[in-house]
């Protein structure tokens, strides 16, 4: 055990570092993030510039778009940093993956690596990621659901042949 002097008892170590985090979180607050938010749907996202069945443009909206788009529904909790910063990080990596506001900017080999993608990560249960249905009901998505969108990508996968 550590001999503390007596005027720093543990008690009042405790203390101080304990202000010391709360300082140092109040002032993290003053350092937002950047915000993934655009008013602006392009000619080249994937929805608006293909023939996407209403039901899966649906469950792409709310399982997807948020972090592979341009325009994400932030939670309460994205004004709050840390939270905050992991968040933006979590979504830049997402839209370096894909991106589905810029889809028609891929090359034919990308989209079509794409769609195979979207199939095979729904299908396996990897996308959207377990962390983010937790947080968001709406991306919880039904088996019928999944395979909607696996039959769509699979279908649009056609194209390519």
């Amino acid at each position: 055990m550590v001999n503390f002097p007596r005027k720093y008892s543990p008690m009042k170590v405790v203390k101080i570092i304990l202000l010391i985090l709360l300082g140092t979180f109040i002032i993290i607050q003053f350092f937002p993030t950047m915000k993934n938010k655009s008013d602006v749907v392009p000619a080249t996202d994937l929805i608006t510039s293909r023939a996407v069945p209403s039901q899966v443009a649906t469950l792409l909206h709310n399982a997807c778009y948020d972090c592979h788009s341009n325009n994400t529904n932030y939670p309460w909790y994205n004004k709050v940093q840390p939270l905050a910063w992991f968040l933006e990080g979590h979504i830049q990596d997402a839209k370096r993956e894909l991106n589905f506001n810029r889809f028609e900017t891929y090359s034919r080999k990308e989209q079509k690596d794409f769609f195979e993608d979207i199939a095979f990560l729904v299908k396996n249960d990897k996308m959207p990621l377990s962390s983010y249905q937790f947080l968001h009901a709406e991306s919880r998505l039904s088996e019928k659901e999944k395979q909607q969108i696996v039959n769509w990508a699979e279908e649009a996968l056609q194209d390519y042949q």
